[in-house]
Formats: C-alpha cells, structure tokens, sequence
C-alpha cells in the first residue's frame, strides 16, 4: 500500500512538472506554472521522506540532516531570488544551474561508494549511469561557475594554446576511464580521476566562449544538469526526477538547438569558434563614412509623438539601467497620442534566453506588443522610427553585409530597413561580442548618448509637452 502511495505521489509530481513546464510558456500563465511546478516538487519531498521510509526499513534516514539541509537551502535560495537585480539574472541562473549539476556528481559519487561492495555479474548498467551521472554532472558544474563568473565580469574570456587539442584529448581520455571502469577492474582511483577530468573539462569547454554565445551555452548546460538529473533518478528508481530531469534536458537541448538556429550557426561552431571572445574585425562600413549624427531629446520627442508606427529595441542596456518601467512609461504615452508601439525582441538578446521577456515581464508590458524577430523584420521598412536601447550586435548589419565579420550570417533585427533609427547608448564602445556596429554611422542613425533611464525619464517628460 506505502508503494502504491509513494508511486501515485510521483506520479503526481510529474504531471505538475509537465503543467508547469507547459504554463511557462506564456507571461500570464508563468507564475502561477512555477508555483504548480514548485508544490509538485514538495510533494515528491514529503513523499519521500515519509512513505519511503515506510517500506524500505533496512535504509535509514537521517532527519536531522535532511532537515536542516532543507532549512539552510530554503533560505539561501529565497534570500538570493528575492535580492537579485534583473541585469543579474542570468548569473542567478548560472549558479543555480551549477548547483543542480554537483548535487548530480554527489548522487554518483555516494551510490558508487555503495556500489563498490556489491557483486555484478555480466555488463554492470548501474555503474555507467553512475559515471554518465557524475560527467554530465561534473561538467555542468564546472562549466556553470566558469560561466557565472564571465557574466559576473570577474573571469575574462581566455582560451589555453591549443585549447581545442586539449579538449578533444580530456574527451577522449574520459571516455577510455569509463570504458575501463565498465569492463576491467578497476578501482576507486580511477572513478575519482574521471571526476577531476571532467571538473577540469567543464572549464576549458566554457572559459573560451563568450559574447554572444552565452545564452547558448547557459542553455546547453542547463540540459546537462537535466540529463545528470535524470541519471540520479534511474538510480533512485525515483519517477518524479527521472521526469524533471528528463523534462529540464530536453527543453534545454531544444532550445539551445533553436537558438543556434537563430544564429544560423550550429552547435558545433559555437562550441569550438570561441565566438564572441574576441575583440574581433572591424566592420564593414568602417572604411566609408564614419560620421555619428546625434539628436536632442526634444528632436526625438516631436519624432516620435508625430511618427505612426514605433518599434522599441530592448537590450541588455535596458538591463543594466533599470530602465524597463520608464519605458513603458513612454510606450504608453505614445500610445495614447495615437502612435503604434511594439516591441522586437531577438533570440539572443541580453545574457540568457528569454532575458529580454523576463524583463519587459516586470514591467507589465503587454505580451502581445513583444514581436520575434521572424515577424517583426518583414514590417520594418514601413516603420517610421525603430528606438535601439542597449542592444547592438543583434542590430548590427555587419551579420548581413560583411563575411570577415565573426557575426556573418547571424540572423539580426534589420533595423536598418526603417525609415528612423535612434540608438540610445552611453558611448561609441562596441558590444558584447567586441565588433564595432556599422548601424552607428547610417545616415538614417541618430544618436541619444546618455544612460538610458536618465534619457528615457527626460523623454517621457518632453514627449508630454508636445
């Protein structure tokens, strides 16, 4: 009977994960998804602490520990998600992701201890999802903090002489240790060199990368933290984290593959070009006509309150000024001189997917202004005036026109089709992926230097005097 119930309470936890997952998917269903998600976890919790114990007595459990560990964790976690800034998210996520992966690695660590004193005749499948786990797990671990501290700005984008070659002879190394492990004797020793290995792998694969392919690489390991999960859950025989695992792995493989699919770039060349870490090629327009052409704010304002159609770039910059709210703030003023306003909102805009929706989310932006790039491009040279905040290399028309450019073929927004295009930005410094933008120098490009709140508070109020 305990079975049954703890089996009908995983059940029920997979069927929260899979809803949740599901009302994630739109900002009027996100949060309530989250908290579905949330109680079907603390089910599985409470399922296990409690009816577990109930037929399985030879495995005795510690509560006190378990307790206390849930108390410290609850607090920690709530203290940092209710302090993080929104231009710290993606470093939030990093970190939390990191988490995840080495309590993978622990999982496989302690049943392998368990493991050595147990009897295996023929092929020993437990033990390769112990090593899968402790991989997948090790790897997302090491790669999350490398990647926290690049988005932090603590860790420089640094790739080793032959870091290619390395990293191709640490894979190849690992995967003798693990078929070794599965078919020779082996010993402790070589289980736990296969631990440093993959450490030491998961910092190489990631402290290359940088730029603009940080949200694809946060993606890819967030995937891997799902799959070491999954394996934690095979082990257990636990239905509910062998769901979330296996939900938390596919989502991130497929979005991952989409955003590389909105790069027009594939996982491979992302991995291995180190795109982005460098200060990279000058752009095309360079070598033409290098004048920047800046507007006042009171020009802009008679720009916009007389123009029809409006399109809002959001960018990282918009992060980092905290300006989400002035700008709707002036979205809705706009609006009610009778100017059409919708946001275009690129893949991989800002530092992690979505990061864009996220923050314009927070201001009540309505979801139905927000516009992907595939449907926002074909209306932009009937656009009266596109305002860039903060973005750059996902406007930069380089991607288009120039091949030597790092960022050729990258699909972008085409700004540059509308009939008016202000850049809000504090200076000329070149974006995250180190290129300068050629946009900067188009006649049709006005200039509004400034941070971009302090620009957006004396727009608002301008715009209210025409």
């Amino acid at each position: 009977m305990s079975l049954n119930l703890l089996e009908i309470s995983y059940l029920i936890a997979s069927l929260t994960f899979i809803i949740g997952l599901k009302m994630l998917s739109h900002p009027d269903s996100a949060r309530k998804g989250n908290l579905i998600a949330a109680a079907g976890m603390l089910i599985a919790i409470v399922a296990t602490l409690t009816i577990f114990q109930e037929f399985d007595s030879g495995k005795m459990l510690n509560y006190g520990l378990i307790f206390g560990g849930l108390v410290i964790g609850t607090i920690i976690g709530t203290v940092m998600a209710k302090k993080v800034q929104m231009t710290a998210m993606p470093q939030m996520v990093s970190f939390f992701n990191g988490m995840g992966g080495a309590c993978a690695a622990l999982i496989a660590i302690i049943e392998y201890q368990h493991h050595q004193h147990t009897t295996v005749t023929g092929f020993d499948g437990e033990l390769l999802v112990m090593l899968l786990g402790l991989l997948i797990g090790s790897v997302s671990f090491s790669g999350s903090m490398i990647a926290y501290g690049k988005l932090e700005g603590k860790i420089k984008d640094k790739a080793l002489p032959m870091n290619q070659a390395i990293n191709m002879i640490l894979l190849g190394a690992i995967v003798v240790l693990i078929l070794y492990q599965l078919f020779a004797e082996s010993t402790p020793l070589e289980f736990y060199i296969l631990l440093g290995l993959a450490l030491v792998y998961g910092v190489l694969f990631v402290m290359p990368i940088g730029g603009a392919d940080m949200p694809v690489v946060i993606s890819l390991l967030n995937s891997f933290t799902g799959m070491a999960a999954a394996f934690g859950g095979f082990l257990y025989g636990n239905k509910a984290m062998l769901t979330g695992g296996i939900l938390v792995g596919s989502a991130g493989t497929i979005l991952t593959i989409l955003m590389c699919n909105a790069m027009n770039r594939s996982l491979t060349n992302v991995l291995l070009g180190a795109f982005g870490g460098t200060a990279g090629g000058a752009a095309k327009g360079q070598t033409g006509d290098q004048t920047v052409r800046e507007i006042s704010i009171s020009d802009t304002a008679v720009l916009l309150s007389y123009s029809q159609n409006v399109v809002i770039v959001p960018g990282y910059g918009l992060a980092v000024a905290q300006a989400q709210h002035i700008c709707h703030e002036l979205e809705k003023l706009l609006e009610e001189k009778g100017v059409e306003v919708n946001y275009a909102i690129h893949p991989v805009a800002g530092r992690m997917p979505g990061h864009m929706n996220v923050l314009l989310a927070e201001a009540d932006v309505p979801y139905e202004r927000l516009q992907e790039m595939e449907e926002i491009n074909p209306k932009m040279p009937n656009m009266d005036v596109v305002v860039v905040i903060g973005a750059n290399d996902v406007v930069n028309p380089a991607a288009k026109n120039d091949p030597s450019s790092p960022i050729y073929g990258m699909p972008i927004l085409e700004v540059d089709q509308a009939k008016n295009v202000i850049i809000l930005k504090r200076g000329m410094s070149a974006g995250y992926a180190g290129i300068e933008n050629e946009l900067f120098f188009y006649p049709k490009t006005r200039m509004l230097f400034g941070d971009a709140k302090d620009s957006l508070q004396k727009l608002v109020s301008e715009v209210k005097e025409v």
